[in-house]
């Protein structure tokens, strides 16, 4: 398709003339398109410049202009171009589209936009006004930026410019003055006159370093007499090149006029000024060496040095007015390498002191404590009081069973394993009508810790043996700590209903160890009985109390209590609780109570039998709730006061408790033995463990028990032993440490089990102490190294060794006794000395491979990477075997 040429009418054209036009100059040519089947159509297209705006001038607003269908040209037809407004790139030549809309041939229509693109031409256009604004502005902002840098910048040259042009002058100056001042001293040397007096000009040279020129080295009777003014005496102007300038004014003195004290130079030496000489104290020690004098040492003071039990070695420097690095000098005489902040314990500090010459002190910080325990009661207000009797023995003798028995209870049925693993207290009525209270010892080897206690609170000891098993261990140990306590001892002889039941053999047995019944003419009571058959149990209570009248125990119920913990536990519900055996005094609810390095306020007392009471007194055994925390087990439990004295011998006790432990650690560590025992200890395996327990005398007696397994191959190290549930910060430290967590007769908190086992972490229960001290001992057997033991198998005697390419050296061999093996190890024996050990990669029968040679056959082998066998040699096979080993 061709374009038309019209010649017609040109007032049709609707591109007005050059002439008349208000739109700026355009340029404009023809582009002819191309179609299908042939048709080409040519077509106008204007490129208009884009008008550069001015500083500051802005946009004609803008308005989206429809372009009108163009009428035909008689010879061109031209399309109508937008204005500059509706152009977002004017500089860029767009190529018009055909009309759609049935235009005729001969011109160009635009097609119309629609409202989509008018809003999105909108768009761009008011996004691109935004830009220039943005960019107009942030010219206006760097130009003025820039204008203030060049500002500054002006003045700070100028500000240089004018300290140069100062610097300049005072130099100038300053060649002038000394210019004249040579001259002048030329002068009078050559008149002969007296020097002139140092003028105050003169200062700042003598406080110039001492590379002096010539000139500098003047004299000062060669310096001109320069009239000065006050202001410039008073003040003294410093000025350096590239810094403001610094007015220094001189302090006056207090008598006379001010004294330039500037740095000693040559000039100021020579001039008349004050003449320097030497001091009556550098003359009298100048006399002094000469003569050969020597000074009189002062006489060493002796102070009296206040010594507590723990101090640190500055501390104690300080006290005695000795230097610090003195006291350690002598500890480094004595082996000890400390450093001045280390701890040491009193007996050291006082063999310091007494080595410098000064006397000791010894005081205690327990005199917080003092008054708290022990106070003698009056004799007016005593009154009696139930005895404390403690059952001990063997495990398994029937303690508890006896125990239930008398109380008519069933103790034994709540233990696990039928074992007691626990300290309890009990209180009965015994046939008199007395109150007696019963405390209950384990009598398992781990709860050595538990019985010594029970035995240190009680009044009465009843030994329980069984007739039918006789003096064991435990029971042995039992009579130790009984006589250790210095309490009365009963002997009751239980199980005499069973068949194969021999007292006599007991009261034999019990004659080994110095316990001498009365039967056999001794002291101590003895009594046969049986808990199952409930046999002479009211002969023993009537022994309990004639034992009790005998030592006549009495007490003084109205004074403040004091007791001692015989068991300790965390309670989930009810927090730390404490079973304390009340010994003095009454115990009240609301009462301020302090248990080792714990206190509280008692909030409620619980009686053996589970009943909450007001108040408890002597003798009686209770459980008290409102600890801040599990006391220890064994902790003396005393009331006070106040809450401030409560809170000073808890803090007294915890502090004691910290630097008693960094007194240990602290010591020589550079011997032999300590050097060999760390090596041992570093090279041995260890077995972490978490250990979570109900109650403080079990975990000390698992703790207590793991430590007896431990040698210098491998050992089981605690991480962390306390009392209550598994929480989650056991399962951190577990997971941290890599160890296993053992919980005895408590379970893990929900939250604790969830992250154990997101973390692998293993959680052992137990509730028998014989199967927790089974499985790790058994764990820790798996950490020992096997034991290697050889077997022989047989000898060979090598008759000539063959080289062989690409196989290497072969011996032939004979088979001397027993049997050789391929792949066993081999030793090479020359001369009755191993040259080799190894193993055989070949073993040949003729050409054959074979797995072993008898006695009396010949073969070949082959050692792996080793090539030097001769002939004579005796090769010895044998087989490695690995045993395991256990604790």
């Amino acid at each position: 398709m061709t374009d038309s040429k019209n010649s017609g009418d040109s007032t049709l054209s609707v591109a007005p003339t050059k002439t008349l036009s208000l739109k700026r100059p355009v340029e404009s040519g023809i582009v002819r398109q191309s179609f299908s089947h042939g048709r080409t159509k040519a077509v106008v297209v204007e490129k208009v410049k884009r008008r550069t705006l001015a500083p500051g001038e802005v946009h004609p607003p803008r308005e989206a202009v429809a372009p009108a269908p163009a009428a035909p040209a008689p010879t061109e037809a031209r399309a109508p171009q937008p204005s500059h407004q509706e152009r977002p790139q004017p500089q860029q030549e767009r190529r018009q589209e055909p009309s759609r809309t049935g235009a005729p041939r001969g011109g160009v229509v635009l097609r119309t936009l629609t409202e989509e693109e008018q809003e999105a031409r909108s768009r761009a256009l008011s996004g691109a006004r935004e830009r220039e604004e943005e960019e107009r502005r942030r010219a206006v902002d760097d130009a003025k930026a820039r204008e203030i840098r060049e500002a500054h910048e002006r003045e700070e040259r100028a500000a240089a410019e004018e300290r140069k042009r100062e610097e300049d002058t005072r130099r100038a100056h300053d060649a002038e003055t000394k210019r004249r001042a040579e001259q002048e001293a030329k002068r009078r040397i050559e008149v002969g006159g007296p020097p002139p007096a140092p003028l105050p000009s003169a200062a700042p040279a003598a406080r110039k370093p001492l590379g002096l020129t010539a000139s500098a080295a003047a004299p000062a009777a060669a310096r001109p007499l320069v009239p000065t003014t006050e202001e410039e005496e008073a003040k003294r102007i410093i000025r350096r090149p590239g810094m403001p300038t610094k007015v220094v004014i001189p302090r006056p003195t207090r008598g006379g006029e001010q004294k330039n004290r500037g740095r000693l130079t040559v000039t100021a030496a020579t001039g008349e000024q004050d003449e320097r000489t030497r001091s009556v104290a550098a003359f009298r020690r100048r006399t002094q060496r000469l003569k050969g004098h020597v000074a009189e040492q002062k006489e060493k003071l002796s102070r009296e040095v206040v010594l507590p039990e723990t101090i640190t070695i500055q501390e104690l420097a300080n006290r005695m007015a000795e230097r610090g690095v003195d006291v350690i000098k002598l500890l480094m005489r004595q082996g000890q390498m400390v450093k001045i902040t280390d701890v040491i314990d009193a007996d050291t500090a006082q063999l310091l002191a007494e080595e410098l010459g000064h006397t000791v002190k010894r005081i205690a910080e327990s005199d917080v404590e003092e008054g708290l325990f022990d106070t003698p009661d009056t004799d007016a207000n005593l009154v009696p009081r139930p005895p404390v009797v403690t059952i001990m023995g063997h495990v398994d003798h029937g303690k508890t069973s006896l125990l239930d028995a008398i109380r008519h209870a069933n103790v034994v049925s709540g233990e696990a394993g039928g074992i007691t693993q626990h300290i309890g207290a009990y209180q009965v009525t015994a046939p008199n009508g007395e109150l007696v209270t019963f405390i209950d010892t384990p009598g398992h080897a781990a709860f050595t810790a538990m019985r010594a206690r029970g035995a240190k609170v009680t009044d009465i000891v009843v030994l329980v043996v069984a007739a039918d098993d006789g003096v064991m261990p435990q029971t042995i140990e039992a009579i130790t700590h009984a006589r250790a306590a210095g309490v009365p001892l009963i002997v009751a002889i239980n199980k005499i209903d069973r068949p194969d039941a021999k007292p006599e053999r007991v009261r034999q047995e019990l004659l080994q160890y110095e316990v001498q019944v009365e039967s056999l003419g001794g002291e101590t009571l003895e009594v046969e009985v049986s808990a199952t058959k409930k046999t002479n149990l009211d002969k023993l209570l009537e022994l309990i109390s004639l034992q009790a009248e005998l030592l006549n125990l009495r007490a003084d119920p109205d004074r403040t209590a004091e007791g001692t913990v015989i068991e300790a536990r965390l309670d989930r519900g009810r927090g730390p609780v404490a079973s304390v055996l009340v010994q003095r005094g009454t115990l009240h609810v609301g009462d301020l109570v302090v248990g080792g390095s714990q206190w509280g306020r008692v909030r409620a007392l619980i009686d053996d039998k589970g009943a909450t009471i007001e108040s408890a007194g002597p003798s009686t055994p209770v459980e008290i709730l409102g600890f801040s925390g599990s006391p220890e087990a064994g902790d003396r439990v005393a009331v006070v006061e106040t809450e401030a004295r409560a809170r000073e011998i808890t803090e007294y006790r915890e502090r004691q408790k910290r630097e008693k432990a960094a007194a240990r650690g602290t010591g020589a560590r550079t011997s032999l033995v300590d050097m060999m025992t760390q090596l041992k200890a570093a090279a041995r395996k260890e077995f972490p463990l978490v250990i979570k327990g109900d109650v403080q005398g079990s975990v000390e007696a698992i703790v207590a028990t793991l430590e007896k397994l431990n040698t210098e191959e491998v050992a089981a190290r605690v991480l962390h032993a306390g009392v209550g549930g598994i929480t989650e910060s056991d399962v951190t430290l577990a997971e941290a440490s890599h160890a296993i967590i053992i919980g005895f007769n408590v379970r893990a908190h929900k939250e604790a089990r969830n992250l154990a086992e997101q973390a692998g972490i293993e959680i052992r229960y137990y509730n028998i102490i014989y199967n927790l001290v089974d499985d790790v001992k058994a764990a820790m057997s798996g950490l020992l190294p096997p034991t290697l033991r050889e077997d022989m198998l047989g000898n060979a005697l090598i008759l000539e060794v063959f080289n062989i390419s690409k196989v290497g050296k072969v011996a032939g061999c004979r088979v001397t006794d027993g049997t050789v093996q391929r792949g066993a190890n081999v030793r090479l024996i020359r001369d009755n000395v191993v040259v080799h050990e190894g193993k055989l990669s070949t073993l040949k029968r003729f050409k054959d491979e074979v797995k072993e040679v008898v006695a009396g056959q010949e073969c070949g082998m082959a050692f792996e990477n080793y090539q030097d066998m001769r002939v004579g040699d005796v090769i010895e096979c044998y087989n490695v075997q690995e045993i395991k080993r256990s604790l």
